[in-house]
């Protein structure tokens, strides 16, 4: 039992292992510096020479001392090495202490919008699959699809990706996010209930969902109504009378429920 779980625990070890030396491959180990983003940058014990300034369209920003300096495509660390550098072979310092933070995400960022908590632009600090950022907007909401629309690139190729393939599923349904992409969660997959049913109207179609399920959903059949007599009309399909109650319902499908004999 003892050899099962530490040859478990390996596994898990190597796919989380796996997971992020992919994500540590997309960003090379960090955020990746571009226009339009904010660093903050302190030479230590010398604040004349500590600045906080935005990227120029050109990819530059200018340091006191050292002047113009590009700074895109340059990770925190390796902007701060290189103004470390320049500032020793500039002959200002001996061994001056840099250090850089971003103060704003301007040129890496995601647009979640449609169904969820907290539609908006979340920035690309780090490597960040679907999941996450769906996470950080507050997830799905009641009203929304049980699928999401990746789009991306500048012919907006779209995806379809499952709601629950994402929480359940491996790193391939789950796909790392890339600077520009667009996550969109549409309105829920809907369906009709009418007749001796105590809540008509359109509702929200569950993944699986039967017959029997739509009408308890609808707030069941009325005093006149009949859950034996139940008909349906599907688009592109001959109308039925009479279905089963354990027939799945599909999007647009309506349901009809017909009134007892007395």
């Amino acid at each position: 039992m003892r050899v099962f779980v530490t040859l478990w625990r390996l596994l898990v070890a190597i796919m989380i292992l796996g997971s992020a030396t992919a994500a540590m491959a997309q960003t090379g180990g960090g955020y990746i510096l571009g226009p339009d983003d904010t660093v903050q940058i302190q030479v230590y014990g010398q604040t004349d020479a500590s600045i906080t300034t935005r990227i120029k369209s050109d990819g530059t920003i200018v340091m006191p001392l050292i002047g113009s300096i590009k700074a895109t495509g340059q990770t925190t660390l390796s902007l701060a090495d290189l103004i470390t550098k320049k500032l020793v072979s500039g002959g200002f310092f001996k061994a001056p202490v840099v250090n850089v933070e971003v103060g704003g995400f301007a040129s890496r960022t995601v647009n979640v919008a449609g169904k969820v908590g907290a539609p908006g632009i979340y920035p690309l600090d780090r490597a960040y699959r679907v999941l996450e950022v769906l996470l950080k907007a507050g997830w799905v909401r009641e009203n929304g699809a049980n699928y999401i629309y990746l789009r991306r690139g500048s012919d907006y190729k779209e995806t379809r990706l499952d709601t629950e393939a994402l929480v359940r599923g491996t790193a391939d349904k789950d796909p790392l996010l890339e600077p520009n992409d667009t996550l969109y969660v549409p309105d829920a997959d809907t369906f009709y209930v009418t007749g001796a049913i105590n809540k008509p109207g359109a509702l929200p179609l569950l993944r699986g969902m039967t017959v029997r399920q739509a009408i308890a959903l609808a707030g069941g059949v009325t005093a006149a109504g009949s859950d034996k007599k139940v008909g349906l009309y599907r688009v592109g399909s001959k109308e039925k009378d009479e279905i089963d109650l354990d027939q799945q319902i599909q999007k647009n499908d309506v349901l009809v429920i017909k009134e007892r004999l007395f």
